[in-house]
């Protein structure tokens, strides 16, 4: 069995969301670069992917795109478009058992909504996959509702950092030392669904009670408010709900 740890790159276009064709709504991210680390089943290092990507839908790449990844316009227009390169990955990844491994889950969302908006045969991926983010917070001993950054946590782990961060192959060189460093039997692969789309209960609404909180306001000042600072006190109060003053 193999372990693949991947890593992807994006390119994406916001700017005119509003009159997105329905082939852009399908696939908002496309991939510019796939970046892979093959591991064996005792966790070495037996070889590496790195292409990059033509795009297809968003033909310039964005300008924040470039700060942070060093990827250029210019640069993709001699690579081969998604279809081609996924094919060499798939012939990376071999025929043996693997289980993908990501930092977070959008690398791998994203891998396969861009399969499946290329109509290719997602069956050559494995459904096995391991999403270190929360291992890594569980490691440090926090919630695993809370993420560490992949930076963050090469840091935390003390492992040497030889090349820098935002490129498919060096993100995923980093996830596979972390997954060397941290692997234990509690690390185990789940299945991994694309089509799976999680239900979130309904919350009953709730209504704040504004005579009772002005009552306490009355208290605390003990003495009675004037209609003017009743309806400050309100009016402060959505404001706030609204999360536009927070830094």
């Amino acid at each position: 069995m193999h372990y693949i740890v991947f890593d992807l790159e994006f390119n994406q276009d916001f700017s005119s969301s509003h009159s997105f064709s329905k082939e852009k709504k399908q696939c908002p991210f496309e991939i510019i670069q796939i970046g892979a680390v093959k591991l064996d089943q005792y966790f070495n290092t037996i070889t590496t992917f790195n292409r990059y990507v033509k795009p297809t839908l968003y033909s310039v790449v964005k300008p924040y795109i470039t700060d942070l990844t060093g990827i250029t316009t210019e640069q993709l227009l001699s690579e081969k478009p998604f279809p081609q390169v996924f094919n060499d990955y798939v012939d990376f990844i071999g025929k043996e058992d693997s289980v993908l491994c990501v930092w977070g889950m959008a690398d791998i969302k994203e891998l396969f909504r861009n399969v499946e908006f290329h109509k290719l045969d997602k069956q050559c991926l494995s459904e096995s996959f391991i999403n270190l983010q929360p291992y890594v917070s569980a490691h440090f001993g926090f919630s695993k509702a809370k993420q560490v950054g992949l930076q963050s946590a090469v840091e935390a782990l003390q492992i040497s950092m030889p090349y820098p961060f935002h490129s498919a192959l060096h993100d995923a060189y980093y996830t596979a030392e972390i997954l060397k460093k941290i692997q234990n039997p509690e690390i185990q692969p789940k299945r991994y669904d694309p089509h799976y789309v999680a239900i979130r209960p309904v919350r009953p609404k709730k209504n704040i009670d504004f005579e009772k909180l002005l009552q306490q306001f009355e208290k605390m000042y003990d003495r009675e408010l004037s209609k003017e600072e009743q309806d400050m006190i309100i009016l402060a109060y959505k404001m706030g709900k609204t999360h536009q003053f927070l830094k």
